[in-house]
């Protein structure tokens, strides 16, 4: 039986074979993957816990060696998860907590929200590493906030973004802008949440509550300075009650 290739009926006889085949394909390929893409996945967040307390580049960590690195530096027995309170709760694990999935669930009161806490090691001492996540001016911005011994003091830190313009608000990933957040402290004396204030004067450095903006990335680093003072102020709380 010939078909005939100009009639209507066999275009879309044959787009609707093309869809068919194609979904199929894809439905397949993607069920395929769907371990490897998770495993991906769970590699890029404990990269994204241990650039907040090493550098990735000299200790030679990458995809390939991320779990067996990250099994070694930080503790998941220890590690644990609060309530917006500071109070642990018990059952859960930090690791499989999606803070950016509950960040943006509009329909979950950020009184119920879960505050993953790693527990980690460098040079012998105790590191305790915050995950955070906030809003920049294009999309979503997050970030790993490494905690010294003492319970107060910022060591580390590394932050991302998805959309951030290059040369403004992306720089939140560099190291300048990340080296002005070292030193700082996330409670007072009293051991009250410190309100930090990013500023763009220059007046950031040596201030207890001020740190160095980007020039240019106002908005971004706004979202930065929210997401920081929202999201210790739990951490703050949970601190307190192992002094």
């Amino acid at each position: 039986m010939a078909f005939n290739k100009e009639s209507n009926g066999f275009t879309f006889g044959f787009a609707i074979a093309l869809v068919v085949v194609v979904g199929a394909a894809l439905a397949i390929l993607a069920t395929s993957l769907r371990g490897t893409i998770a495993k991906n996945g769970e590699d890029k967040k404990r990269l994204d816990i241990l650039s907040a307390f090493i550098d990735l580049d000299q200790e030679k960590i990458n995809r390939k060696n991320a779990e067996a690195e990250f099994s070694k530096r930080v503790d998941m027995t220890q590690s644990l998860v609060i309530d917006a309170e500071g109070n642990v709760v018990e059952g859960k694990d930090p690791f499989e907590v999606d803070i950016k999935k509950e960040y943006k669930d509009k329909n979950l009161d950020p009184s119920k929200r879960s505050f993953p806490l790693f527990v980690a090691e460098k040079d012998g001492e105790k590191v305790y590493v915050i995950p955070v996540v906030g809003k920049g001016l294009w999309g979503p911005i997050w970030g790993n906030v490494c905690i010294a011994a003492d319970k107060r003091t910022i060591t580390g830190a590394s932050f991302g973004h998805k959309g951030e313009t290059p040369g403004l608000g992306a720089e939140i990933t560099q190291k300048y802008f990340i080296n002005g957040w070292i030193d700082k402290k996330i409670s007072d004396d009293s051991g009250n949440p410190i309100t930090f204030k990013i500023v763009k004067d220059g007046t950031g450095k040596g201030d207890a509550v001020k740190v160095d903006g980007i020039s240019g990335g106002t908005i971004t680093s706004k979202g930065v300075e929210e997401m920081i003072n929202r999201c210790m102020q739990p951490y703050v709380k949970y601190f307190s009650t192992l002094n």
